[in-house]
């Protein structure tokens, strides 16, 4: 116990004046959870943690983001509140990783979006998105067509569409791109590797890459790190949060897979929209929107229900916000697939559409930005656990 208070003492005596007051926090809690290790077994964290003796802010950075926030340390831990130590591990990863959002964003100036970019600013950015297309049809001719045989481009022409929205997309990715950029250049095992080690960094490379993947693809670290599944409102474990994101992810990757299959069809194959409601863009978009239909709308349902302990409420704006327009692409879209025919397909395609480009103009300062930064982390570990510890303590 004694040995644990010094620890704390010395950290944040450490952590003052040169962190973020959440980096300070963190750094803290890390000490108490490297002298305790109880948690060892757990998820990617804790194996990871105890390769370090003392928390600096690329050290606390990297693993704020390989943490999966699934909540089994906050109920396994024998100090978390009310103990004096009051260590809550996934809350104060969680507000490390909003610091992490804010800072690596492209542009910079642009940071502040992670703390305005709740369900309000969203779906009012996806409204007036859709109100200014709606707009702009209404001043090249009626809103309500005749019924166009689901004929998308004579509402709006193909160009300007791909344009826009090729725009728009190239932003999103360039702006994830920096900031994922700018996260590896302060992570990368290679920024303070000894120079003996460079050979078994460049082997360790591919290996790890597949690793990352493979995790990243089934979610390996939603399970608790014991296979059951996380906590949500107490300490009982649930496959439900992994189930729901997995609906999420595969139903945002098949739209995507719709979109590309359209244009290949567009371009390659000289077939223009309306596609039949068996084709493979329409059989695709559809399964994807039906995953972006279940998997939002459960994890919003967990996320209402969820222990205010386990992460950091004031982030759940953001994190409402995404949901809100995954489901409102979803909801919409398939809205479009069934009024195609109808009077209605100009507003419901605006409105579809304003809502599309509200979701990617957000995308890089909104929760979808955790996903490049904790694949980032996953790939680092699976390198760094290819490498020798630094420590060289006992069996190292």
């Amino acid at each position: 116990m004694q040995q644990l208070e010094a620890l704390t003492r010395e950290a944040a005596a450490l952590a003052q004046g040169q962190l973020a007051p959440a980096e300070a926090e963190l750094a803290r809690q890390m000490q108490i959870c490297n002298a305790c290790r109880y948690c060892e077994g757990f998820c990617a964290v804790f194996p990871a943690m105890t390769r370090r003796l003392e928390f600096g802010q690329a050290d606390l950075h990297y693993l704020a983001n390989l943490c999966h926030n699934c909540g089994a340390c906050l109920y396994a831990c024998q100090y978390a509140p009310p103990h004096e130590f009051a260590v809550n591990f996934p809350q104060a990863m969680a507000q490390v990783r909003a610091v992490t959002y804010e800072e690596y964003a492209w542009p910079r100036a642009f940071g502040g979006l992670y703390r305005k970019a709740g369900a309000t600013t969203a779906l009012a950015l996806a409204a007036g998105l859709a109100l200014f297309l709606i707009l702009a049809m209404k001043m090249a001719g009626p809103v309500l067509h005749n019924a166009l045989a689901g004929n998308f481009y004579a509402v709006f022409p193909h160009n300007f569409l791909a344009w826009v929205f090729g725009v728009v997309f190239a932003f999103a990715v360039v702006a994830l791109g920096m900031g994922a950029r700018r996260f590896w250049g302060e992570v990368s095992p290679a920024a303070d590797l000894p120079v003996a080690q460079k050979p078994l960094l460049a082997a360790a490379r591919g290996p790890a890459a597949a690793e990352a993947t493979h995790d990243v693809a089934r979610l390996k670290y939603l399970d608790g790190g014991h296979g059951d599944g996380c906590n949500n409102e107490d300490d009982r474990y649930t496959q439900r949060r992994r189930r729901f994101h997995h609906l999420t992810f595969y139903g945002f990757l098949l739209c995507f897979a719709a979109t590309c299959v359209a244009t290949l069809y567009h371009f390659l194959l000289k077939q223009e929209a309306p596609y039949a409601f068996t084709s493979l863009p329409v059989m695709l978009g559809s399964l994807g929107g039906l995953g972006l239909l279940a998997g939002p709308a459960g994890l919003l349902w967990l996320n209402l229900k969820r222990d205010p302990r386990q992460g950091d409420v004031a982030q759940r704006p953001m994190d409402r916000g995404f949901i809100g327009l995954l489901l409102a692409t979803s909801l919409t879209g398939f809205a479009l697939l069934l009024l195609r025919a109808s009077t209605w397909m100009g507003i419901t395609l605006a409105v579809h559409l304003g809502v599309v480009m509200a979701l990617f103009l957000t995308l890089p300062y909104g929760k979808f930005a955790h996903a490049i930064y904790r694949s980032a982390a996953l790939f680092k570990y699976a390198i760094e656990k290819r490498l020798p510890s630094r420590l060289q303590l006992g069996a190292d």
